[in-house]
């Protein structure tokens, strides 16, 4: 017998997202040519319904609407009805979300969108619920309305889909206008940035509040360009209150999607593989720059947290985890008090409650998200015990409930390996490997980087968007080849293998010719991408960044290290066509900000003489690393090697020792040996 009523088109697709839709009674299809053909022979409106895996909401509308026969029905009349996952179609989601947010000033997932039968936007929103409430129609009243508009007022209906396909093509004519890129940029953005800034609780704006990684590691930059103790202030306080919020996974390590509240409180469960690739670079800098013990534990239990959880077997990472366990938002991370009390001793779960902020009544529908309540300091005295027995009390609470927890039933995990993410990821992994000595880290990093090469590359060379189940799908879009390229930069001057580079040139290459525009800047999508009613270029860093801020940060380094300027001129026409833009609005490119300030900083290239495996060697790079310097260029040859790379020629020995030299475009001060004298001179 089948165990399912019902069964759709999406039965055959391997996004676990479109299969937890595959029995709804909505007669489902993918994207693609049978659903855009059967819209137009049958003269049906398209209803567009995006989101992913992990998406809270996007449950709930399928829960109330999308399982329900009345609902369905209703659907399968009035519209041809597609399913997208907004992680492997990147393009469909950013033309419709651009189209919804200027229909109606917001967006978000789940996004629905009504199209004409070629494609073209006329009536969106996000989330419906099935009756009226919330202030918002129920969504059979939006079915009916918006098929009686495309009936009885087409030309009303058409006039719209119009002006808003217009609209979504504007990016595509962006030029690269003249004008100066000038310090004042950035300090205009600063200035910016602190009329937003939350004094109390870090972050910016008010609730809900997302980490922005970009934007804390561009106040970074400020502060090591020139010692604005404010840009430090905004970055170490965010850091310090999430990393001690509930939106940090206060047991397993990690960071959730984002926080509802004001406070880090309480978060949107979800786990995103994009979050945490950016927020470990982010805390490691704050490291770098600060010394702070509690960035670095951040830093090596949110890379734990991405080995055991999120690393595929054979290479890669996983993209998401469920903000769901059994039906509950939340459940797998909460507790009740008397649970905690139940696996620890009395006075451990004394000291452990007040720490973490326990109660009877707890903080979240009865249960606690565990965040820091207290310093251990306040702890110690409230307890009149000494620090140390504050401290082992409560990492023996966090293991025992970590413990109790691997019991539970886990959250669903979206098993998909996107290119962009993983690059994301490769990024932070090769570089906080080698800053901490992590050489699990890094070898997890050179795995997925040989994943994607081996098992999401073309026969012709190109790129797939995404991985699973064994099969690659989706021509990659230009994130994704941005994304994996800068990934193998950082693998490069993590290792000094000169393959990564080799596959970076190469790649680079192969994105300029599928998605340069002569004018200035990159398309998202190729040359012979799938005809859409767009061809956008995105410049906005959102959740992650765009491709066209990972474009130009790869092209300046590229440009360093195989001495291209062309590739550099290339980065400054991408800063000149948001110029105006970055400086008014700097949360939204907090990434391609930090692309600005390398780009009007001296470029500074460190280049090393020696063995890898020389002690000396090793002491002279580890002098490098422990500091914060996002735009200086390091590379390494042997002692008898010819290396063709610009900046290591004619570099040798000095005395027979390891040496370092460092350089500003190129013009080298006389070689050090000693990491004193190299300390000096940094």
């Amino acid at each position: 017998m089948n165990e399912h009523k019902y069964t759709n088109r999406l039965i055959h697709e391997t996004s676990p997202y479109l299969l937890q839709h595959a029995h709804n009674p909505v007669d489902w299809h993918p994207w693609g040519e049978e659903a855009l053909s059967r819209a137009r022979a049958e003269d049906k409106p398209i209803f567009l319904s995006v989101g992913y895996s992990a998406c809270h909401w996007c449950h709930v509308m399928e829960h109330e609407s999308f399982e329900d026969e009345e609902t369905a029905a209703l659907m399968n009349e009035l519209f041809i009805n597609i399913k997208v996952d907004r992680e492997e179609r990147p393009d469909l989601d950013a033309i419709y979300m651009d189209a919804v947010q200027a229909m109606t000033g917001q967006g978000g997932w789940p996004m629905s969108v009504w199209l004409t039968p070629d494609g073209k936007p006329f009536h969106g929103g996000t989330y419906y619920p099935k009756e009226p409430r919330y202030g918002m129609p129920g969504f059979q009243q939006v079915l009916r309305s918006v098929a009686d508009a495309y009936r009885s007022r087409r030309e009303q209906v058409d006039g719209q889909a119009e002006r808003l396909t217009a609209m979504l093509r504007r990016t595509a004519s962006l030029r690269a206008d003249g004008g100066d890129l000038g310090d004042e940029l950035l300090e205009e953005a600063l200035g910016q940035m602190r009329q937003y800034f939350d004094e109390e609780d870090g972050g910016f704006g008010s609730q809900p509040k997302f980490p922005q990684p970009m934007t804390l590691d561009f106040a970074l930059m400020q502060y090591r360009r020139r010692d604005d103790l404010d840009a430090l202030y905004m970055a170490e306080l965010t850091l310090e209150k999430m990393a001690h919020g509930g939106i940090y996974d206060q047991l397993g390590g990690g960071f959730h999607r984002y926080s509802v509240d004001a406070i880090w409180l309480v978060p949107h469960f979800e786990k995103m593989l994009y979050d945490n690739a950016q927020l470990l670079r982010t805390y490691l800098h704050a490291w770098q720059v600060t010394g702070r013990p509690l960035f670095r534990r951040v830093v090596e239990e949110t890379i734990d947290y991405v080995l055991r959880e999120m690393t595929a077997p054979g290479g890669g990472f996983f993209s998401t985890q469920d903000a769901d366990s059994e039906g509950h938002e939340g459940k797998f991370f909460v507790w009740s008090q008397q649970e905690i009390e139940a696996l620890l001793d009395p006075h451990t779960a004394a000291i452990f409650g007040d720490y973490f902020g326990v109660s009877a009544r707890g903080n979240f529908e009865g249960k606690n998200i565990l965040s820091v309540m207290r310093s251990v300091e306040q702890v110690a005295q409230r307890f009149q015990v000494g620090e140390e027995t504050v401290k082992a009390a409560i990492a023996r609470g966090r293991a025992l409930l970590f413990e109790q927890r691997e019991q539970r039933i886990k959250p669903a995990r979206d098993e998909k390996i996107l290119t962009e993410w993983n690059g994301l990821m490769i990024h932070a992994l090769a570089e906080c490997g080698v800053v901490l000595n992590r050489a699990d880290a890094l070898d997890a990093a050179v795995q997925a980087a040989d994943f994607v090469l081996a098992r999401m590359s073309q026969p012709d060379g190109r790129l797939y968007r995404s991985y699973k189940d064994g099969q690659a799908r989706f021509n990659a879009y230009l994130e994704d080849y941005a994304a994996f390229i800068r990934s193998l930069i950082a693998l490069y001057e993590a290792t000094f293998d000169l393959r990564w580079l080799g596959e970076a040139t190469r790649l680079t290459q192969l994105m300029f010719a599928q998605f340069h525009d002569p004018a200035g800047g990159f398309f998202q999508t190729g040359v012979d991408h799938e005809q859409l009613v767009a061809r956008r270029k995105d410049f906005i860093d959102n959740a992650t960044p765009s491709g066209n801020s990972l474009a130009a940060e790869a092209l300046l380094r590229l440009a360093v290290l195989l001495d291209k300027p062309v590739y550099r001129d290339e980065a400054g026409r991408i800063l000149l066509m948001m110029k105006d833009a970055m400086a008014r609005q700097p949360t939204g490119f907090g990434r391609l900000l930090g692309v600005l300030d390398a780009y009007l900083a001296p470029s500074q290239e460190i280049a090393i003489v020696g063995r890898r495996d020389d002690p000396a060697t090793q002491a002279l790079l580890a002098e490098v690393r422990r500091r914060f310097l996002p735009h200086t260029i390091v590379a390494l040859k042997e002692p008898e090697e010819e290396s063709m790379l610009p900046l290591l020629k004619g570099r040798t020995l000095v005395d027979g020792k390891p040496a370092a030299y460092v350089c500003e475009n190129y013009a080298c001060k006389l070689p050090v040996t000693s990491v004193e004298a190299l300390e000096k001179i940094l």
